[in-house]
């Protein structure tokens, strides 16, 4: 059973989701990058992170390799 978990990093949401079969968490990249940047704007989080995602693997970054999609219901329920 996974649970779904809404932390909080310097007063900004973030959203994460136990996985029980890892004994992991996980976390909206999104969320994290809206945090750090202290940015509330989903779209500007998206986009950022698309530009540096796509930055990284032009470096041939093994971290953005690795990372993959994990659907999660969007602060404005999408």
């Amino acid at each position: 059973m996974n649970k779904i978990s809404i932390r909080f990093f310097k007063d900004y949401k973030v959203r994460a989701v136990w996985d029980e079969d890892h004994s992991k968490w996980w976390f909206s990249v999104l969320d994290i990058v809206g945090a750090i940047n202290q940015q509330d704007d989903y779209e500007k989080n998206r986009n950022y992170w698309k530009y540096l995602k796509s930055k990284l693997k032009k470096g041939k970054s093994e971290v953005v390799s690795v990372t993959t999609q994990l659907k999660m219901l969007a602060p404005d329920g999408r």
